[in-house]
């Protein structure tokens, strides 16, 4: 009765940990024939203190966080290791920002395919947790067409 209880405690908490990040507007950019790479973007709100720390897909050999800026007139783009959640603020993974960048493609993303990512995630007591997302490939931010991706928590 005791490992019962116990292993329903833990899986609560683990279930409760998945909530802890919404997750809205997620979508991945459509691409065409020969085309390697593409961004996912999504806006992310943490509960509490949170950090994404790393991306999983079978849709590419390598997904990362990327960081877009500006330096003088040259545009820059390089990868980061974390990225800090604060809590109760939202972080938008958009174009031109932080992104998703899923790079070497197994095969092309053509619109209105589906691309499945795994985010995982690490609070501040080191607590980690992963979401699920099903996300739908189109050419445009989902506010531009009403396209986008669902969030499935995996428990």
């Amino acid at each position: 009765m005791y490992k019962t209880i116990t292993a329903a405690v833990i899986s609560l908490s683990v279930c409760v940990a998945h909530a802890q990040v919404e997750i809205t507007d997620a979508w991945v950019r459509a691409t065409v024939q020969g085309q390697k790479a593409t961004g996912a973007f999504m806006n992310l709100t943490a509960k509490k203190a949170t950090r994404l720390v790393g991306i999983k897909t079978d849709a590419a050999a390598l997904a990362e966080v990327h960081e877009m800026t500006m330096d003088k007139d040259v545009m820059r783009m390089r990868p980061i290791p974390v990225l800090d959640l604060p809590a109760g603020q939202t972080v938008a993974l958009k174009p031109g920002g932080y992104h998703v960048m899923l790079m070497n493609l197994k095969e092309p993303l053509p619109v209105d395919s589906h691309v499945q990512l795994t985010l995982l995630f690490e609070d501040a007591a080191g607590v980690k947790s992963q979401q699920d997302l099903h996300l739908m490939t189109t050419t445009k931010a989902p506010g531009a067409n009403g396209k986008a991706g669902d969030a499935h928590h995996n428990h």
